[in-house]
């Protein structure tokens, strides 16, 4: 299948059907539960660091919306991401989930939950668990280098989950169930209370899924012909559980304070070490956070205010024994990681002239972590101040100016300047950006000394304290047509990263490998004869990455919505003088989703149908590439108002309608990009009482 080809007439054909709709104003206005239409033009606050509508701010954002993701029948965050954000990818793993954003990965990729960072990688892949879905309002999804504004590891974007505490009735209690193939199973319950100023928000979520593969063979290592069976997963099972607790008091219209924690637990289910056949394990991956934070904000005027937060993020994980080993009994906890992130920030927004919001800021964050492997026991503290400036310049010109300084107590002091400017001219804008990045090496890459063995070969990496931080400049073009019908736009960009810090394989000879068994006596010595390298982290030459992206939505008639987004990525990494291209990058990737609404009464009808339709995803080494695929899903919600204070929502739908699973043998030179085990049917069921 041409799959270019089928992306650029989607997105055509789509962009044709709005043009000639029928051109009028429609209503739009926050709707019960039955009866809501989609806002193009919803409030963000990424972008800029305040709030304002997305066709006012200067830096182009990406936002999914809680009724999107709902209708949509997603649960999850990765869900939520891949189906509608064609430039983000994800890969799940027993160690998290493997997250790109426009090429670059997980570490280049800044994640915050109201502003603020979550912490828990594992091995570079973020725990997308910690993430509590029933919580979300809205998603932000920035493209490009955002140094400027939040500091460290957002070169290739941020990512930053709005959670949604409601103001308006008194009490409301809603439990949401959504249930379908292979064990997906995905419980919320919350309860919120608001009443005088004070609010109470409380949710409980359960997650789990099987472990499953979809090829019960795999290659004899070293044979391209001869095959035996293997039960190792494809993807890894696993449970989950979030709770979360959250006050807010509000005693006058200036003040508003807030405090909250949440507790997440996480651990794989994946099947058993057996003598009849190969993939098991001995143990499980266990996995346990615990963030908590303050904050406030005082309101002096409409347009002038003080914020200060405060947050406490701890993670760990370990090994869970189901199997008794030699030296471990079943039942028996091994920690491997622990990190701690303490954070606090202090942030004014003030409107100095009518035509202009300036942001003043500072920021002191400081990492900790403990890793048993190399008995790893290391910390470093962060400060930093910035300022940024937005001005309206003329009628329709808007600039704004951005400086960030950071003091690393490891890599001294950096500035990361930002600039952009908008033209625009009634529904029209028009945006250039550029923007610098920074990103200091993390705890891992300049410490880490690990050893692991995986079905039988031994796995080592290094970290290196001779890193240098990694920079990047990204410059971007944008053109936007929105008004209350239709939004069209497209950006072209170039994010190009200076010493770039990769795992690089070393050849073992009779020396290093000496070494290596002295390093890790734990290895044995028919383990160190297999090795043919180990990895060690150290700084590339540069990375390069050039895309397009086509975002279409629209309001066709009242109750029928469409959008199609597309995007092209071409990324390249630079080691001496040869170019490769960037592991895992997608060169063409789309999104396209239908919704249909329509009420009768007191009962609502929703039916969505959307897909993500890709090119192959390219692997670098021995590894061959992953071919690519079109996934389309089915979704239906049905609403009834049963009274004022109760609301019932079933909903039943299937996913990859057309079954599309990758089902080549495994073998060492095979790695995937489709991990969908096949059509399956989902059902929900989402019950609301309020007082």
């Amino acid at each position: 299948m041409n799959y270019k080809a089928l992306m650029i007439l989607a997105v055509a054909l789509l962009s044709g059907s709005a043009a000639f709709s029928q051109i009028h104003k429609m209503e739009r206005k926050d709707s019960s539960v039955v009866d809501r239409s989609f806002n193009l033009n919803p409030v963000v606050v990424t972008g800029s660091g305040h709030h304002q509508r997305l066709k006012s701010t200067a830096t182009p954002v990406h936002v999914l919306s809680s009724q999107e993701i709902r209708e949509q029948g997603i649960s999850t965050f990765d869900g939520a991401l891949t189906r509608m954000i064609p430039q983000v990818s994800m890969a799940p793993s027993s160690m998290g989930t493997f997250l790109r954003l426009n090429g670059l990965g997980n570490k280049y990729i800044l994640i915050l939950i109201n502003g603020q960072k979550l912490n828990g990688d594992i091995s570079n892949n973020v725990d997308l668990n910690r993430i509590n879905m029933s919580r979300v309002k809205r998603i932000e999804v920035l493209d490009g280098a955002a140094s400027s504004l939040y500091g460290s590891d957002a070169i290739a974007g941020v990512i930053n989950i709005i959670t949604d505490q409601p103001t308006q009735q008194l009490v409301s209690v809603m439990s949401d169930t959504r249930v379908s193939g292979r064990g997906v199973l995905t419980e919320s319950v919350n309860l919120d209370i608001y009443t005088k100023g004070f609010g109470s928000y409380t949710s409980f979520t359960h997650d789990q899924a099987d472990s499953y593969r979809n090829n019960d063979f795999e290659y004899v290592k070293g044979s391209d012909t001869e095959t035996q069976k293997s039960i190792a997963p494809l993807f890894t099972g696993y449970r989950s559980n979030i709770i979360g607790q959250k006050f807010t008091y509000a005693p006058n219209r200036q003040l508003a304070l807030n405090a909250g924690l949440d507790y997440s637990y996480k651990i794989t289910d994946r099947p058993e070490t057996r003598e009849d056949v190969t993939g098991g394990l001995d143990y499980e991956m266990r996995y346990k956070g615990f963030r908590w934070n303050l904050g406030g904000i005082y309101k002096f005027t409409a347009k002038n205010s003080l914020q200060a937060t405060f947050t406490v993020d701890r993670f760990r994980y370990g090994k869970e024994y189901d199997v008794a080993t030699k030296s471990n009994a079943v039942g028996d906890y091994v920690q491997s990681k622990k990190q701690r992130m303490m954070d606090g920030e202090v942030k004014a927004i003030l409107g100095l002239t009518s035509k202009s919001t300036t942001i003043f800021g500072a920021d002191w964050r400081k990492d900790y972590l403990n890793a048993t492997s190399g008995d790893i026991d290391q910390h470093v503290y962060t400060l930093a101040a910035y300022a940024q400036h937005e001005m309206r310049l003329l009628k329709d010109i808007t600039a704004t100016l951005g400086l960030r300084f950071t003091h690393h107590e490891t890599f001294n002091n950096h500035l990361t300047p930002k600039a952009t400017l908008m033209y625009a001219p009634g529904n029209f804008r028009f945006r250039a950006t550029y923007s610098a990045g920074f990103r200091a090496p993390g705890l891992d890459e300049l410490y880490y000394h690990y050893f692991s063995v995986n079905r039988g070969k031994a796995q080592i990496s290094f970290g290196n304290q001779d890193l240098k931080p990694e920079k990047s400049n990204y410059f971007s073009l944008n053109a936007e047509y929105r008004n209350d019908v239709i939004a069209l736009s497209v950006t072209g960009y170039l994010n190009r990263i200076n010493d770039m810090v990769v795992k690089q394989n070393v050849p073992v000879d009779d020396a290093s490998r000496t070494m290596l068994m002295q390093e890790f006596p734990e290895m044995t010595q028919e383990q160190a004869d297999k090795m043919v390298s180990y990895a060690l982290y150290q700084n590339s030459d540069k990375g390069d990455v050039k895309g397009v992206q086509v975002n279409v939505s629209a309001n066709i008639f009242r109750g029928f919505n469409l959008s199609a987004n597309y995007a092209y990525t071409y990324a390249r990494t630079k080691s001496g003088d040869e170019w490769s291209v960037l592991e895992r990058s997608i060169r063409h990737t789309a999104t396209i989703a239908a919704n249909y609404h329509h009420t009768w009464g007191k009962y609502g009808l929703n039916i969505n149908l959307n897909g993500r339709l890709q090119s192959k995803t390219y692997y670098t080494g021995t590894y061959e590439d992953a071919p690519g695929f079109g996934i389309w899903n089915l979704h239906t919600t049905h609403s009834f108002d049963v009274a004022k204070w109760a609301f019932l929502e079933p909903g039943i739908g299937v996913d990859n309608i057309f079954d599309k699973v990758d089902r080549r043998i495994d073998s060492s030179t095979r790695k995937y990009a489709l991990y969908s085990p096949g059509r399956m049917l989902v059902v929900s069921l989402k019950v609301k009482f309020k007082q």
